[in-house]
C-alpha cells in the first residue's frame, strides 16, 4: 500500500482509538477508495473494508470484482458463499464494532446474529472527520473541478437565449462537462426560469425562456473523483428593479458570510451572518434553507453551514456558501460559491462574476 493510503488508515485508527474502538467496518465505496485506492461499484453484493487498530486491515471482496493489488489482506467470496459467515470469521467477535452509517441492515443484522455479545455503534464520524480536512492533492483536484465549472458556467450563460427551454440549457451544460473530460455531474443540473426559480430544487422542464425572466443555474461536475458546485442567477433581456435589488441583497449576504470564514469561527455564526443580512432587507422568511453544505468526493458530505451546527471551522475544510431568497410563484435567486478554509481565512474557488447581469 502506498504512503498516502497508509497514512489515511493510520489516521483512521487514531480516530477509532479516540472514540474507544479497536475495529470498524466501512461499506461506502467512496470511503473505501479514499482509504485504499480501490474503486468498486458493488451493487447489492457484500463489499467492505475491515479496519483494526492492530494494523490487520482486510478487504472483503466478491470474485466478480476486479481490483488492483493493495497490500491489504484480501478476503474473497463468490455469490454462492455465505458472505456473513466469512466476514464474521475475520473480525474480532469479542470487541466493540464500529459500523458505517450506510451499511444495509441485511448485512448488519446478520453479523449481529453471528456475534450477539458485541456492541455495535455508528462510527462514521471517525471517517467523516478525516475526509472533512482536504490534503494538498485533494485541494488541487477541487480547484481544477471548480475551474471547469467556472468555464462551463460562462459558456452556459452565453448559450441562454429567449426561447431556449430549461431542459435544453441543462443538456448543454451536461454536454460541456463531457467535452471537458469530467466523469459526470456531481448532482443533476438545475435550470429554473421565472417562478420556477422559487423552487430551490426545481427539475428542468420544457418551459421556454422569455424576456424578463430570472434564470437560476445550479451546476457541478466531477473531475478526478472530486466535486464542484456553483449557482449564479441571471436575467433575460431586462431585470425587474425589485428583483435586481433582491439579487444584490443575496449577493451581499454571500460576501458577508465569506468574509468571516477562518479557523475557529462557528458554522452557525457564518449562517447567522448571511441570514441576518437578508432578514434586515425584509426577506428573512424567504431564505428557506441552510447556508451551505460540505463537499469533496460527494456533493453533500458530512457537516453543514447551518444555525444548529455549533462546530468550529478548521483549516482544510471545504463547503458551500449559498444564500437565497424564494418568492413563491414569482421569483427566486441564489448565489453560491465553494470555499476552502485556509490558516487565516478562506479561498473562494469560483471566479464567475456574482453580480446580476443581463443575458
Amino acid at each position: 500500500m502506498d504512503t498516502l493510503h497508509t497514512t489515511r488508515l493510520n489516521h483512521l485508527c487514531q480516530e477509532l482509538t479516540r472514540d474507544g474502538l479497536s475495529q470498524m467496518i466501512i461499506c461506502d465505496p467512496l470511503s473505501i477508495w479514499y482509504f485504499t485506492g480501490v474503486r468498486v461499484s458493488p451493487g447489492e453484493r457484500l463489499y467492505a473494508l475491515y479496519v483494526n487498530t492492530n494494523g490487520n486491515h482486510k478487504l472483503i471482496l466478491n470474485r466478480l470484482f476486479t481490483v488492483p493489488h493493495t497490500g491489504l489482506t484480501e478476503i474473497w467470496m463468490s455469490d454462492t458463499d455465505d458472505g456473513m459467515e466469512i466476514l464474521a470469521a475475520e473480525v474480532d467477535g469479542t470487541a466493540d464494532m464500529g459500523i458505517d452509517k450506510n451499511w444495509p441492515a441485511r448485512f448488519l443484522l446478520a453479523l449481529m446474529e453471528k456475534h450477539p455479545d458485541v456492541r455495535y455503534q455508528n462510527a462514521s464520524c471517525c471517517v467523516d472527520r478525516i475526509r472533512a480536512i482536504k490534503d494538498s492533492d485533494e485541494r488541487d483536484k477541487m480547484r481544477a473541478a471548480s475551474r471547469i465549472n467556472d468555464a462551463c458556467m460562462e459558456k452556459a450563460s452565453a448559450f441562454l437565449k429567449e426561447g431556449k427551454t430549461e431542459k435544453e440549457v441543462a443538456a448543454y451544460i451536461d454536454h460541456l462537462y463531457q467535452e471537458a473530460g469530467c466523469e459526470g455531474n456531481s448532482f443533476p443540473t438545475i435550470v429554473s426560469y421565472g417562478a420556477h426559480a422559487a423552487d430551490p430544487h426545481h427539475e428542468p422542464d420544457d418551459t421556454p425562456l422569455k424576456a424578463g425572466d430570472c434564470i437560476v443555474i445550479d451546476m457541478g461536475c466531477i473531475k478526478d473523483g472530486y466535486c464542484s458546485d456553483m449557482t449564479r442567477t441571471f436575467f433575460c433581456q431586462a431585470a425587474d428593479e425589485k428583483y435586481a435589488a433582491i439579487h444584490d441583497l443575496v449577493r451581499e449576504a454571500n460576501e458577508k458570510a465569506e468574509s468571516i470564514i477562518r479557523p475557529g469561527v462557528r458554522f452557525c455564526d457564518i449562517d447567522r451572518t448571511a441570514r441576518e443580512h437578508i432578514a434586515a432587507g425584509g426577506y428573512g422568511e424567504y431564505f428557506t434553507h441552510r447556508l451551505g453544505h460540505s463537499i469533496g468526493l460527494e456533493d453533500h458530505e458530512f457537516g453543514d453551514v447551518s444555525s444548529v451546527n455549533t462546530d468550529c471551522v478548521q483549516a482544510g475544510m471545504t463547503f458551500s456558501i449559498e444564500p437565497g431568497v424564494y418568492l413563491p410563484g414569482k421569483f427566486g435567486v441564489r448565489v453560491e460559491d465553494l470555499v476552502f478554509v485556509t490558516e487565516d481565512g478562506c479561498e473562494i474557488l469560483n471566479q464567475v462574476e456574482k453580480k446580476w447581469r443581463i443575458v
